[in-house]
């Protein structure tokens, strides 16, 4: 069996909501999304992608931008309702298809995002929520976002960090827009890694040394540069004076190590093993980004496979990517 704990999906009455309730930031970027990758909305492309892969069940999350970044606090929370009432009939109509969902959560209301985490987690069965790297603006580690790393933390259920840097971010002071896709090939891995950062280091893993936070396209930039960030945090504590705000009672590369890590880089084995070097075997899940691809989804999930099944790692490891790990930090009953 494959799970694929990042399939992303349109449902139609979130769709419809998302456009009735978006705001002035919903630019035209997202929504091209639709239209342009049917594999999103139509169910019958993406079962028929699926068909070509024997024994891939997927775990669901609603496609970007995230609910808060383009709706008010009301119309957040219905349209976070919305979504995970969608995806729970979906799992619960094509439990051949759907190992699970992922709960969609209004994070410009915290009182409001813990409500809607509990019944996704307690009356839809939902297995973790998602959060993006920043949250209308502010940073992971604010202390109004502590409550649901704090609930999360108790129910034993992941959170799923998911990068966000719109189009609309320039690259250099005097643009309006990013430019060559620089925002997403090379802002995202960045947002993921500064997220990471301020989990790491501003009290929250230190405080919630449970709490499981799966992060997306093989965890940035981490796995790559650990070795610059150790040397980086020798040389500034030792000659520099420097001192982190929060105090920490171990090594920086352990809390970067306390994070999971998705398969998301649509095929790069030495990229994968480097992830694995890092993060260790059990930290690693299986994920694609389907069906962000230019064939509706098959693209990512050839291109990822052939990329795992290249690992020169023992067949119990890959089979631990493939679906050991989702099932357990999931606690998936399949």
């Amino acid at each position: 069996m494959i799970i694929d704990c990042a399939a992303h999906i349109l449902p139609p009455n979130y769709l419809r909501e998302r456009k009735k309730r978006a705001g002035p930031e919903f630019k035209t970027q997202y929504s091209k999304y639709p239209g342009a990758n049917p594999g999103l909305t139509d169910l019958d492309i993406r079962f028929r992608i699926m068909d070509k892969f024997e024994g891939l069940l997927q775990v669901l999350t609603i496609a970007g931008p995230n609910v808060e970044s383009i709706t008010e606090s009301k119309d957040t929370a219905e349209l976070a309702k919305i979504a995970n009432d969608e995806m729970a009939e979906l799992v619960a109509k094509y439990p051949d298809r759907f190992a699970g969902a992922i709960a969609c959560l209004p994070m410009n209301d915290v009182d409001a995002a813990i409500i809607e985490a509990e019944r996704a987690i307690n009356e839809l069965r939902f297995r973790g929520v998602e959060i993006f790297t920043d949250i209308s603006g502010k940073p992971v580690d604010s202390e109004e976002f502590m409550p649901l790393y704090e609930l999360m933390s108790g129910l034993h259920l992941p959170i799923f960090l998911h990068p966000r840097r719109p189009n609309t971010t320039p690259d250099y002071e005097g643009e309006t827009d990013s430019k060559f896709l620089a925002f997403t090939n090379f802002g995202w891995p960045y947002e993921t890694s500064k997220a990471m950062a301020r989990l790491a280091f501003g009290g929250v893993l230190e405080n919630y040394p449970n709490l499981k936070v799966v992060t997306h396209h093989a965890g940035g930039m981490v796995p790559y540069f650990n070795k610059r960030i150790q040397l980086s945090w020798d040389f500034n504590q030792r000659r520099m004076g420097y001192k982190p705000e929060y105090p920490l009672k171990k090594e920086p590369l352990e809390y970067y190590r306390m994070f999971y890590c998705d398969t998301a880089i649509q095929g790069n084995t030495a990229a994968l093993m480097c992830a694995h070097d890092f993060f260790g075997v059990g930290h690693m899940l299986f994920g694609t980004d389907t069906p962000y691809d230019d064939q509706f989804g098959e693209r990512v999930y050839l291109e990822t496979i052939e990329a795992i099944q290249k690992m020169p790692i023992a067949d119990a490891e890959k089979k631990m990517i493939f679906e050991g790990n989702i099932r357990k930090l999931l606690r998936l009953s399949i």
